[in-house]
């Protein structure tokens, strides 16, 4: 490592969001009520441009929080705002949250937004941009896509419906385009520019049968156009695939991922794009590590891919059980900076040497 902090939170967390200044939002996803949202101050080193060599302070510090009464399975800044978007069991609607002034420590609910059917629904997968105005896009299946205006409320693009499929994941790729990805591995794109638009389901190549999937996919663009990166997904297998939304029947690319044995929940399953760093991704959500692999020399052949850098820091937690890593996410400027979350309330923050 080059440099390694880490932070005991009082709960596991799934969600780990860059806000503005460099700060850090987590929130745990316990069953009983009464679960955190915390906006974290990361270590002054992790802060600094450049590498300051030994830092006196190397802790985060809690800038403000709150509390949620439902687990946050899923959490998203809305960007150019002070507003953050949650959801999570036990249905599909989204609650929104004000991070308070400076002369407040307190993260507060402002309001819910409900949706149609919401009740047995699956938790939402949710997606922001500010791209026209602040929006919301969330669905829990392929038949509940929608995307909301948060401040108004208001629904301003339904999906057409291509069936119930529940949805492992979606993003913008831009102000005008969304992508969804259903758990069993199908690829759907939304043209939002129409209120009520037909999805376009993509012929992609056969998934394995029984897998579960999830998606990575680079920021959303406030232009026009695909993004730079190709969409990557993950199977419960292992099974990594590249895909060039330009040619979706054909995978650009295919690597088994080096874990130890199926993720059969498929819960906690986690694949991101380098934002600073072309053609590396990170994955997660099958034990303790996180692994980060090199995608220029991958070819369709899906042999097992020998993985850059491996995290085990929450191999073990204080009992000696197996940590699962819950999630994790890079850091939008440091090229190999990343944060990583397990089931044993560890938050770490890393950057390994280059090789």
């Amino acid at each position: 490592y080059r440099d390694l902090h880490t932070f005991e939170l009082q709960a596991p967390t799934r969600v780990i969001e860059w806000a503005r200044g460099s700060r850090v939002c987590v929130a745990g996803y316990g069953q009983s009520g009464g679960n955190e949202i915390l906006q974290l101050i990361p270590p002054p080193a992790l802060q600094a441009k450049e590498t300051q060599g030994l830092c006196p302070e190397r802790d985060f510090k809690v800038e403000c929080g709150g509390f949620s009464k439902r687990p946050v399975h899923s959490l998203k800044y809305v960007p150019d705002t002070s507003l953050l978007v949650t959801s999570g069991p036990p249905d599909s609607s989204l609650q929104v949250w004000q991070v308070s002034a400076e002369d407040s420590d307190v993260i507060k609910s402002v309001s819910t937004i409900a949706t149609e059917n919401a009740t047995g629904q699956p938790w939402a997968r949710i997606a922001t941009i500010s791209a026209r105005a602040h929006w919301v896009l969330h669905g829990s299946t392929l038949e509940s896509v929608q995307i909301t205006e948060v401040e108004l409320r208001k629904n301003v693009y339904t999906a057409g419906s291509l069936g119930s499929e529940e949805l492992a994941g979606l993003a913008f790729l831009d102000g005008s385009t969304a992508l969804l990805c259903c758990t069993r591995g199908r690829l759907c794109v939304a043209d939002v520019r129409q209120p009520r638009g037909a999805l376009q389901a993509l012929p992609a190549p056969a998934a394995p049968a029984g897998d579960r999937w999830c998606l990575g996919t680079a920021c959303a663009a406030q232009g026009s156009g695909p993004a730079p990166q190709p969409v990557a997904c993950l199977s419960s297998r292992g099974l990594l695939t590249l895909t060039d939304l330009r040619k979706a029947s054909e995978t650009l690319a295919s690597a088994a991922a080096r874990v130890p044995s199926p993720s059969s929940g498929a819960e906690f399953l986690c694949v991101s794009w380098a934002p600073a760093l072309q053609g590396c991704l990170a994955v997660s959500g099958f034990d303790g590590t996180v692994h980060v692999y090199d995608t220029q020399s991958w070819d369709s052949s899906g042999r097992e891919a020998e993985p850059l850098f491996v995290h085990k820091g929450h191999v073990l937690d204080g009992t000696g059980d197996p940590a699962l890593v819950t999630v994790h996410t890079w850091h939008p400027q440091k090229p190999r900076t990343v944060l990583s979350a397990a089931s044993d309330g560890s938050l770490h923050v890393w950057d390994w040497v280059q090789p």
